[in-house]
């Protein structure tokens, strides 16, 4: 038996994306995403996101912070891959930069290292050389710069020596 999509008059889509902005923090494109999903039609779901941002259940500058903290302290991920997946979400430069600031140069070497260390042992190679091709690149998915890598790595082979 399939079950019959709901479809959503434009009162209780506000009601239900207002109730999911006011328990975590959303952005215009994450909630335009989930109204085409209900298939509302995209005037009104542009008309229901304005209304969201004018009350302040949305706010990108907000958002990107949230996200930007979320990401590093639970995910571990850096700067870069923070960056990339705020603009998939289109979020603007500036709402971006602001959610950066977010982050601490000391915190990111030291969350790098974390990882890197935790990393280590499970990395098999030939050589030396191949296991820290193997750590760069590993620090790289996750989103680090590879000057704070190198840096990093080059750490971590003083404490080997």
């Amino acid at each position: 038996m399939e079950k019959k999509k709901h479809i959503y008059t434009e009162q209780e889509a506000y009601q239900k994306l207002s109730a999911l902005c006011a328990m975590s923090e959303q952005c215009c494109h994450d909630v335009m995403m989930k109204m085409k999903r209900w298939e509302v039609a995209q005037e009104v779901a542009e008309k229901i996101v304005a209304r969201l941002v004018k009350e302040r259940f949305i706010d990108e500058e907000r958002f990107a912070r949230a996200f930007v903290r979320d990401k590093f302290r639970y995910n571990h991920w850096g700067r870069v891959k923070i960056e990339l997946e705020l603009r998939k979400k289109k979020i603007v430069q500036r709402h971006i930069e602001m959610g950066l600031e977010e982050l601490q140069e000391e915190d990111n070497l030291n969350t790098l290292r974390e990882l890197i260390q935790k990393k280590r042992p499970s990395v098999k190679g030939k050589n030396e050389y191949e296991i820290r091709g193997k750590l760069i690149r590993f620090a790289l998915g996750r989103g680090f710069q590879m000057d704070d890598i190198v840096k990093v790595v080059g750490d971590l082979d003083e404490c080997i020596d």
